[in-house]
């Protein structure tokens, strides 16, 4: 295994009504952070087989809402990498949005995906033992 700039890692997942926070169906912040840590952990065990430690998020921007019923995909890209400390861009986006105004169980593709939340993180992966 080497950690190379470049290397891309993405998960999709199903954002489920219990997860909504807000009027709206909105979903909190703190969720898509969420699924940046798992992207994050999956990224340091294909690139240096440990799951590393979340050091910092830096310029996390909320772009769009994030609602319940919508498809994220949710991307990490491997930008630097040090000895020990690697540099993620960290993207979501919206693939499938919800459609509660045609039937409950309503969704449509978005193309081009929409763009919710963005972030840069800083992990470490542990010297070994």
């Amino acid at each position: 295994m080497t950690p190379y700039p470049g290397r891309m890692v993405s998960h999709r997942r199903y954002v489920p009504h219990s997860a909504a926070h807000y009027g709206g169906s909105l979903v909190d912040g703190a969720y898509v952070l969420a699924l940046f840590g798992d992207v994050a952990t999956d990224m340091c065990l294909q690139s240096d087989g440990d799951e590393g430690l979340l050091a910092s998020y830096s310029e996390v921007v909320f772009r769009a809402p994030v609602r319940a019923g919508d498809v994220l995909e949710v991307t990490a890209t491997l930008v630097r990498v040090g000895n020990r400390s690697r540099s993620l861009e960290l993207t979501a986006h919206v693939c499938v949005r919800a459609r509660p105004d045609i039937s409950a169980s309503a969704g449509r593709k978005l193309e081009p995906p929409l763009l919710a939340v963005s972030a840069r993180a800083e992990v470490v992966i542990p010297t070994p033992c």
